[in-house]
């Protein structure tokens, strides 16, 4: 289940219920949650918390698929409303078979603002340009805890070009590299020449060798800040 509506319409069905029964529990119009159910919009948290609460269900998980699915009852609604809403982004996503378009649409703000949005539930509000891609491929899973499996959706923060001319922070993150002619990948970036401009990039399948790449080639790079990950993977 990859979506709130997916989520929504499972329990739905497993409660006999559906958009009009709901609407009179909640006072919410049938279209608005015939909306939820196929993904249109941005839901309001709040009134998703009451679609949830008929449902009997934890909002996070109707959200991001994360944590326990029934609602936990030792918390009033309110305490649980006020802490999504506070630490919920909605950020545009390019899954792996949008690769090719964003390479393409990167410079074009209604290509971004078209791109489906997804919530992310952080602990605090990042500031500057964010943006989510899914993973694609293998070449960051070594096993560990520190993998990135396929199709894990990856939040990203923009690194403006004038901060290439320094030492990008090879130490704290992993990153997101957008290359004019190789396309997207996830990388460590193990060593960054300011000099000439060159970083080496490392993947954590050794099956997968180190590569130099020129900056000049690069259109962009994000660096990860927060990782969602579907239940029962590693």
């Amino acid at each position: 289940m990859d979506s709130i509506g997916e989520r929504l319409s499972l329990k739905m069905k497993e409660n006999g219920l559906n958009p009009n029964k709901i609407a009179v529990s909640t006072g919410i119009h049938p279209t608005t949650i015939k909306n939820y159910l196929n993904n249109i919009g941005n839901p309001d948290s709040l009134k998703l918390d009451k679609v949830a609460e008929v449902l009997d269900i934890n909002l996070k998980w109707v959200l991001t698929g994360e944590g326990e699915v029934e609602r936990k009852k030792e918390l009033l609604k309110d305490e649980v409303v006020n802490h999504v809403a506070e630490n919920l982004m909605y950020v545009p996503l390019v899954n792996q078979y949008a690769y090719g378009g964003y390479l393409n649409g990167f410079n074009d703000p209604t290509y971004i603002e078209e791109l489906p949005k997804i919530p992310f539930l952080v602990e605090k509000e990042h500031k500057g340009d964010y943006i989510c891609f899914e993973v694609k491929g293998d070449s960051m899973d070594d096993g560990t805890h520190e993998s990135y499996l396929e199709r894990d959706i990856l939040l990203c923060r923009n690194v403006r070009k004038d901060f290439w001319k320094s030492k990008l922070h090879i130490n704290k993150w992993d990153f997101v590299i957008v290359h004019k002619d190789n396309g997207i990948c996830v990388k460590r970036i193990i060593k960054h020449d300011v000099e000439k401009g060159i970083i080496t990039c490392h993947s954590l399948n050794d099956y997968y060798e180190d590569f130099d790449m020129d900056l000049r080639d690069v259109t962009k790079i994000f660096n990860i800040v927060d990782i969602q990950r579907k239940r029962n993977r590693r």
